[in-house]
């Protein structure tokens, strides 16, 4: 009678009437159960997303359409049959796009092939609204990469590059496609197009310089009329002529197009694959060579230490960057080995803080003559993009405003209020843009006259509307035209080791390093960046532990950044993360020691965790203190 009673008890499938049904649908008072299989077949929807709720044939999630002006059969954007334009189970419609049908199982191969990463509308590529829309209604997005990014040597064709000497006096004696790397006979591609190639003697070039471009591109630049905005090195004294760079005939290309045309299609490009920072950065990485090269930086003078290094004749941004510290007042010359990571946190610091950028938190680029004599602006541009390449913090401090211009261009880009450092002219702007009357705002004009007519702002008043246009005129001019210069400059050093061309195809990735700060560290991510190395006192291991949740919750007069700074040098993780690899390990001495060459935090070993505490506290605050102290002799640059 026992075993009668739980043989009832297991469900049967109410399609095949056999037992082991295992899924039922969540509709309330529906006491229907199948098998997976026979729920298919019955084309019940199973959605994969949440609860993985379960649907019958007669509950199941349908697609409301208000109007089908659709009188003929469209096709499916997928296999590009023709099917009836009305929803049911095998036929879906995009919710983003109107004229969008597919079936059911093209939509689910694609799903299948394409991952969570690539799945979208075939219309008009949008995937946050599609793949809810299709998970709703029961397509399986499977948490993967696409199957084309996982076959093997799947874009082999991509690593071929161009390497042939197009100029037409080739000074090479063993031929135009003699190529060595590291050497003047390495070959240069254009960096517009990437398909012309020059020797570095053939066109007296530096390894480290991106800015060559072959004639047709540069042909481009010149009737687009900004020729000047990527105007050349100046060539050194030599015997070679201007028209040895020329090349011997136009180069096999698409189309032409414009400038602008072609920053669409980059931009376009480069949303339609979305990558994480931190592999671009790797990828960028790439470049450095394991030759190294020391620059010798004295802590209290950063800023000139950093432009005595890399002005220097021999530096060259791809070598490997060692750092050693110096002191100018120690007169026996001691060197000591500094940390990589520290010495390019210390320098954005400074970068940021310099008078070459204006504004509070979200900083565009000042109007400095000296700093343009001196051509501050390119070093800082340059200095931005070691310190990227070379696993450096990000600057965190660009206005939205700034990057755009770098991006899309300044032409193509909208300042606002925010970006007005200056209270004046900000004021000047909300003035013009409250006056009520066309009387109040042709006396405003009056009297600031000598102002708008300097900046060249002034325009005839014939309604209340033309305000607008005057004071989107003077935003335009005060954030974007009055730096143009700078702006160029800055632009041209940013290139370096090709960042800027980085930035440009991928800047949906590169803004949020750019234009805001890093996350605050908590308890789980210092605890998972740093792993733990030859700790033989359990204890301290819970003592650490403890200490980090007591940081966070404000029980201690240190900081989690305090904590990063006194290990590793650095206020934050660079995107490109640690190398080495933060790590913790135990000392039998009384107090924490930071080794920021290694990223190696000691631990001290205590009979309690008070004790623990205390010393913790003491010896980070006191260290940071001193060090504060040491840099504060720094006068503004």
């Amino acid at each position: 009678m026992k075993v009668k009673l739980e043989a009832h008890r297991i469900p049967k499938c109410c399609i095949c009437k056999k037992t082991g049904a295992s899924i039922g649908c969540v509709t309330p008072r529906c006491k229907r159960s199948y098998h997976f299989p026979c729920g298919l077949q019955r084309e019940c929807i199973f959605q994969f997303t949440g609860n993985f709720a379960s649907f019958c044939w007669n509950h199941r999630p349908v697609q409301i359409i208000t109007s089908n002006n659709y009188r003929d059969s469209l096709p499916c954007t997928i296999c590009l049959e023709f099917i009836e334009p009305i929803p049911t189970y095998s036929i879906l419609r995009s919710p983003c796009c109107k004229n969008a049908w597919f079936h059911r199982d093209c939509l689910q191969v694609q799903a299948i092939n394409a991952g969570v990463f690539f799945f979208r509308c075939t219309v008009c590529n949008n995937s946050d609204i599609f793949q809810k829309e299709m998970l709703r209604m029961g397509i399986h997005i499977p948490e993967k990469d696409a199957s084309w990014e996982l076959e093997e040597n799947a874009y082999q064709e991509l690593l071929q590059h161009y390497e042939h000497c197009d100029v037409r006096r080739c000074r090479c004696k063993e031929g135009r496609d003699y190529n060595v790397p590291d050497s003047k006979w390495e070959i240069k591609r254009c960096q517009c197009c990437g398909s012309r190639g020059t020797h570095l003697a053939c066109s007296s070039l530096q390894s480290w310089e991106q800015n060559w471009e072959c004639l047709e591109c540069r042909g481009i630049l010149y009737n687009s009329g900004d020729f000047q905005k990527a105007k050349k090195h100046t060539l050194p004294n030599t015997n070679v002529g201007i028209t040895d760079c020329l090349l011997e005939e136009s180069s096999p290309k698409l189309p032409r197009q414009s400038p602008g045309a072609q920053r669409e299609d980059l931009l376009r490009q480069g949303s339609k694959f979305r990558r994480d920072i931190s592999t671009l950065i790797i990828e960028l990485g790439f470049q450095i060579k394991k030759k190294a090269k020391r620059l010798f930086i004295d802590k209290a003078n950063i800023w000139n230490s950093a432009l005595d290094g890399f002005r220097n004749q021999n530096f060259n941004p791809s070598y490997t960057i060692e750092i050693a510290y110096v002191n100018e007042n120690d007169h026996f010359g001691k060197e000591q080995p500094g940390s990589k990571q520290e010495f390019l946190s210390l320098l954005m610091q400074q970068l940021e803080n310099s008078p070459l950028f204006e504004g509070s938190l979200s900083k565009n680029l000042s109007l400095n003559s000296q700093a343009l004599k001196e051509n501050l602006y390119y070093e800082a541009g340059k200095m931005l993009a070691i310190s990227l390449v070379h696993g450096g913090p990000s600057p965190g401090f660009f206005s939205k405003t700034l990057f755009n211009c770098l991006v899309y261009g300044p032409e193509s880009t909208q300042p606002i209020l925010d970006d007005v450092s200056d209270f004046d002219v900000a004021q000047i702007i909300i003035r013009i843009n409250t006056a009520a009357t066309v009387a109040d705002l042709n006396s405003l004009i009056n009297e600031y006259y000598n102002y708008l007519e300097l900046i060249g702002c002034l325009r005839l008043i014939t309604s209340l509307s033309d305000k607008y246009m005057l004071a989107k005129d003077i935003l335009v001019y005060h954030v974007i035209k009055r730096v143009q210069a700078p702006f160029e400059s800055f632009k041209q050093g940013l290139r370096t080791l090709g960042v800027l061309e980085k930035i440009q195809t991928y800047p949906e990735a590169f803004c949020n390093i750019f234009c805001h700060k890093p996350e605050n560290l908590s308890t789980k991510i210092l605890s998972d960046l740093f792993t733990v190395h030859t700790l033989s006192d359990v204890q301290a291991l819970g003592f650490w532990n403890s200490y980090l949740q007591a940081v966070e919750d404000g029980k201690s007069t240190v900081t989690m950044e305090d904590i990063l700074i006194f290990a590793t040098g650095c206020s934050s993780i660079p995107p490109a993360g640690f190398i080495p690899t933060p790590s913790i390990e135990c000392l039998h001495m009384d107090f924490p020691v930071g080794n920021k060459c290694n990223n190696c935090l000691a631990l001290p070993i205590t009979s309690t965790y008070k004790e623990f505490q205390e010393n913790m506290d003491f010896a980070i605050k006191n260290t940071l203190r001193l060090e504060k102290e040491e840099n504060s002799h720094f006068i503004g640059h």
